[in-house]
């Protein structure tokens, strides 16, 4: 009877033993800056078209007893592949006016965790203010944000481009398609909690999963729900879609196979901890990554494991195909190149610091951003490190 009654409260304790655990891994939740606080967050890299664009972390410093504003950064910078700034654009946002005690009102950073969307000249951006914003590519400038006035919820997972659309999800439960020109909304879908994954598009169909442990397939003209598949835990990864099947990780600890056309089950896969990234497949392997420290590499068609690989710690960074290799981080930093056609592992590199982003790669580089706000490009062949920037402060 008393779980009855309570059942909301139980939701929302869930919520926040789930919110600790994504802290403990590497997503801050940013919020109240209290006495001696440094809220941190960072997003993936994007390549497109011989440019990086990324939101470093935020960080902020002060506060404390003084009425001096706390020093904070919250911006998106576009960068070649050498590393040189092309452009960077602060994101910031006027807190809660009147502190008492004459303080002015808190500059507060505009926080971005998911990796920015490209489409023609623009670079797509959702803020964790609860605003999307849409900049010219070359320039930074400022194109378009979503809402015109006032915000929505926070906005945690990226957004997708795709039949002229921007496609991305916001905590308060909603899918949102808007007019990838104009910023205009075209749809929205109502899902029934906080959504921090980041959507796939295959064709004109959108996949997106939600904390009320559903995975969804929407038309991605008009928003209309083709399917759900309902899984045992919340969904905040990204869904891969590979050869009609959608993969996706739960807080469950089970990766699913879910059959792209009907939302049917096809199998599922325990780990001992959450599949908090987003696998990568390739020649009918499914290789996936768990916050249990390891790697797996399951059949993509019956879920059986073909091996697994320990990495030392948790895999909170998605990894990317290179070729025929699968480059891996753990969180400690150790960077490892998996070879698909032997299965053998061997370590490429240590950049010696936290890794939670995802990783990114092209032309033979895998770009890597660090807990420490720093980006690495290193060789994806023999690991060495090409360059390394700082991204906290000019």
């Amino acid at each position: 009877m008393w779980f009855k009654r309570n059942r909301k409260l139980l939701g929302k304790i869930l919520l926040l033993l789930v919110m600790l655990v994504v802290v403990m891994s590497g997503l801050t939740i940013p919020g109240c800056a209290g006495i001696k606080s440094s809220p941190e967050g960072g997003s993936g890299v994007m390549i497109a078209n011989g440019t990086l664009f990324l939101s470093p972390a935020l960080k902020q410093t002060g506060g404390g007893f003084t009425c001096a504003a706390p020093s904070v950064e919250g911006k998106l910078v576009a960068l070649d592949t050498s590393g040189k700034r092309l452009w960077e654009t602060l994101l910031e946002t006027s807190g809660p006016s009147g502190g008492g005690f004459g303080c002015a009102p808190p500059v507060t950073p505009v926080a971005i965790y998911g990796t920015p969307a490209v489409a023609g000249e623009l670079v797509y951006a959702g803020g964790y203010n609860g605003t999307l914003y849409a900049f010219n590519s070359a320039t930074g400038t400022l194109r378009w944000v979503y809402p015109r006035q006032g915000n929505l919820e926070p906005i945690v997972g990226g957004a997708v481009v795709s039949l002229g659309k921007v496609y991305f999800g916001s905590s308060d439960g909603k899918v949102y398609a808007l007019d990838a020109d104009t910023g205009d909304e075209q749809w929205e879908f109502q899902t029934g909690d906080t959504i921090w994954s980041t959507p796939a598009i295959d064709g004109d169909r959108l996949f997106i999963g939600s904390f009320d442990k559903k995975l969804y397939a929407l038309n991605a003209t008009d928003g209309s729900k083709e399917w759900e598949f309902e899984a045992e835990g919340a969904i905040a990864s990204i869904p891969l879609v590979y050869d009609n099947t959608v993969y996706i990780g739960s807080f469950d600890r089970h990766l699913y196979a879910v059959d792209a056309t009907d939302g049917s089950l096809k199998w599922k896969f325990l780990a001992e901890n959450f599949f908090w990234t987003r696998p990568v497949a390739y020649n009918g392997v499914v290789y996936a990554g768990s916050l249990d420290h390891k790697l797996y590499a399951l059949d993509a068609k019956s879920g059986d494991k073909i091996a697994e690989f320990d990495l030392g710690s948790p895999v909170a960074s998605s990894p990317v195909l290179v070729d025929s290799s699968i480059i891996i981080a753990s969180e400690e930093g150790n960077v490892y190149s998996l070879d698909t056609r032997t299965n053998q592992i061997k370590p490429l590199a240590n950049v010696d610091e936290k890794v939670y982003a995802p990783l990114s790669a092209a032309d033979g580089v895998v770009y890597i951003y660090s807990g420490e706000q720093n980006l690495h490009a290193l060789n994806t062949e023999s690991g060495v490190k090409l360059w390394s920037l700082p991204l906290s402060s000019k």
